[in-house]
Order: structure tokens, then C-alpha cells, then sequence
């Protein structure tokens, strides 16, 4: 362990957290704590507020009352959208937003560079580092014989694990992931438990 590194009891902590629009609480005193490295599935029936908890924790709605905790110390009520993604907090939305005219490589080569932008990373050469963290990418979400091949040619499944490599490839302590199985087949729902378990030990 690295000398005088902080290793947090837990990597979230929320506690007593209500949300209300217009009168309808989408969220009621809800808890939740995780642990680091540990993996969490929350379930529950559409407006049971699973979107909106996520929206809490990334800083896009304020909870009504209640607190969020990030690392024990960090509260994320008192942080902006862009300063808790810089925390390292990752969220992947429930519908794919892969680039399709790129290639399978090349988003996760965006997806490194953050805000160089697409021109600036389609028009500059890579790293050693960075070529081989894409190789260990696509075979870690199982896209290695599709790495040249067009986001847009991918089956629906395979667009969500290679968002889920986007996301991993940032390396957030903590990754939110909405529905990640929804339109899949049975297989590719296997595939993605198994690919969650897979980096669940490094991360939450």
C-alpha cells in the first residue's frame, strides 16, 4: 500500500436522500452504502427512481434533503456534473451513445482522450500506452476480433459492452451503469453479468 494513500471504508455513501418533482418523490429516504470493489445491483420497476438515484450521485438533480458521500470525505451535493466525473465517478446511460461512423478502436481511443475532442484524437498517433490499454480493452469486454470494425455495424449488445470499455478505460473508482442487459439476448445478458463480475474487484 502506498504510503499515506487514504483507502476509503466506502467508495459511496448515501443516506436519507429524497428527491421530489412537482410533488411526486421519486426518491424517499433512500440509503444505500458501497463498499470498494464491491458490485451492486439495484432493482426495481420503471419509476422506481433507479435513474434518479444515478442522477444524485453524478450531480445532474440536488436531492431535497439527505447526504452523498464519495470516498467518506467528498460531498457531492456540494459538486457539479464535471467536477464528479473528474472525482472519478463513471456513468453509462441505458441507451448506447457510441460514435457509429468510428471504429471500434477509435472510441476507445476517444474515449481516452476526453476533451481533446474527435479531430484531435482521429489526426494524432498513439502511445505504446495507450495502444496496449485498447488491446486490453476489447478483449476484456470481448470485441477483440471487431476492434477495426465500424461501432455502427455492431449488434445491440455489443454496442453496450463497448460502451462499458469506454467507460472502464477512464478508470472511475465507481461506475454506474443503467439496465446494461436491457434489449439483449439471453447469451449476451450472461456475457455482461459475467464481464460486471469480471471488473467488479478493481473497481465499484
Amino acid at each position: 500500500m502506498e504510503a499515506g494513500r487514504h483507502i476509503p471504508s466506502n467508495i459511496l455513501y448515501m443516506d436519507n436522500i429524497t428527491v421530489s418533482f412537482d410533488g411526486f418523490k421519486a426518491l424517499n429516504a433512500l440509503s444505500l452504502v458501497v463498499a470498494p470493489g464491491e458490485l451492486r445491483a439495484i432493482i426495481g420497476p420503471n419509476g422506481a427512481g433507479k435513474t434518479t438515484m444515478m442522477d444524485v450521485i453524478t450531480g445532474k438533480v440536488r436531492p431535497d434533503s439527505g447526504e452523498v458521500f464519495f470516498r467518506d470525505t467528498i460531498d457531492l451535493t456540494q459538486h457539479d456534473e464535471a467536477e464528479i466525473a473528474n472525482l472519478g465517478i463513471g456513468r453509462k446511460f441505458q441507451k448506447p451513445t457510441v460514435i457509429e461512423s468510428l471504429s471500434v478502436a477509435e472510441n476507445l481511443d476517444l474515449a481516452i482522450a476526453g476533451e481533446r475532442g474527435v479531430f484531435a484524437t482521429l489526426f494524432s498517433s498513439q502511445s505504446s500506452e495507450q495502444r496496449a490499454r485498447i488491446d486490453e480493452i476489447v478483449e476484456l469486454v470481448g470485441l477483440a476480433d471487431k476492434r477495426r470494425d465500424l461501432a455502427g455495424s455492431l449488434s445491440h449488445g455489443q454496442k453496450q459492452w463497448l460502451e462499458i470499455g469506454m467507460l472502464i478505460i477512464q478508470e472511475p473508482e465507481l461506475m454506474l451503469v443503467d439496465e446494461p442487459a436491457a434489449g439483449m439476448t439471453d447469451h449476451e445478458t450472461e456475457l455482461t453479468a459475467q464481464l460486471l463480475r469480471d471488473i467488479s474487484g478493481e473497481r465499484s
